[in-house]
């Protein structure tokens, strides 16, 4: 259920309300858009009549969410979320483009992608420090060393950090050095994790789990939006289907338009992973503008022949270049701004 208060009424009459659902065991999440605060019930307590709420002081309605995700709805929150990070307004009319190697291998190798990308219009820069890989064998990334280069990246560009954190006990580690942190599409549903990155109060960006449902995506936003951090970006990066001889997953372009009518979450991209051949990644970029995101997550590297991880799907600098004079044209055609 949702209590949705009277524009004009007095922080004595919220206050009153919340004190008495949370007498009946419930917990509250308030959330203010244009100027209206409406109270979010979650838990299991008592029941609560309707009528009755509806009489109090400073009550204009209540509402039940049918839906099971309540925070991350549309009913909760009518408006758009967005929320600052650097100078980027994730969430808003300016596209979110996060651009970056999939690995932090060398001080060189992430700095000359940072100071490139930066140049062609990229907001965030990206890079994994710990990197889950199907092989034990394969590359894991560089750990703190690599958190280290990413910052010193940020300093020389000015380009905020998006990494990946694997485990809880590293949430406290990696947000030291970055400014969004990345649930990977393998541990989407670690709930341990979300709960983790939640209590941290920093930015995340979920990505959609390789056999996860849209409604599983926003569950596990939910785990994130229940301690109270609503800077959450959604990612659609792709989903297994019986298909994928030729490209690396099948693109879910429907879920954009999908999640942006049943949430209120800034949604973004991963055309890169959503396709994994580095020749595709431009028009499936592209698409996924024209559907609805707030922005991209593009893999890029300075010789994606001899990345040490994902190189099949990694622009070369120049690719990525020229994929930001396309998506400037695909943002100017569907009223945004990069």
């Amino acid at each position: 259920m949702i209590i949705i208060m009277h524009p004009e009424a007095t922080p004595y009459e919220i206050d009153n309300v919340v004190a008495e659902v949370e007498a009946k065991g419930w917990q509250t999440h308030i959330s203010r858009d244009s100027g209206q605060t409406i109270i979010g019930l979650q838990g299991n307590g008592q029941p609560i009549d309707p009528f009755f709420l509806g009489q109090m002081p400073g009550v204009e309605d209540t509402m039940a969410i049918t839906q099971k995700f309540k925070l991350g709805s549309r009913a909760f929150r009518p408006e758009d979320t967005t929320f600052t990070i650097g100078e980027v307004t994730v969430g808003g009319q300016q596209l979110a483009v996060i651009a970056g190697p999939c690995s932090v291998e060398s001080r060189e190798q992430l700095l000359e992608t940072a100071h490139a990308v930066k140049e062609a219009g990229a907001t965030f820069l990206r890079g994994g420090a710990y990197k889950p890989r199907t092989s034990p064998y394969s590359f894991q990334g560089l750990g703190e060393k690599g958190l280290e280069l990413l910052a010193e990246a940020r300093e020389a560009t000015g380009l905020p950090v998006v990494t990946e954190v694997m485990s809880p006990t590293k949430v406290a580690l990696v947000a030291v050095y970055a400014d969004v942190l990345q649930i990977g599409a393998r541990n989407m549903q670690n709930y341990d994790l979300l709960n983790a990155v939640g209590r941290a109060q920093k930015p995340v960006l979920l990505k959609r789990g390789m056999s996860a449902t849209l409604e599983d995506l926003l569950m596990a936003a939910e785990y994130i939006l229940s301690h109270g951090n609503n800077q959450v970006m959604l990612c659609e990066r792709g989903i297994r289907t019986f298909d994928n001889k030729y490209t690396r997953n099948t693109f879910d372009v429907n879920a954009i338009p999908l999640l942006k009518e049943l949430t209120h979450l800034p949604v973004i991209a991963d055309p890169s992973h959503g396709v994994g051949v580095r020749r595709h990644v431009p028009p499936v970029a592209l698409a996924g503008i024209a559907a609805g995101a707030d922005g991209l997550i593009i893999e890029t590297h300075p010789d994606p022949d001899h990345a040490a991880s994902d190189g099949a799907q990694s622009l070369t600098l120049e690719q990525f270049a020229r994929l930001m004079e396309q998506v400037r044209a695909m943002a100017q055609a569907v009223d945004r701004t990069v």
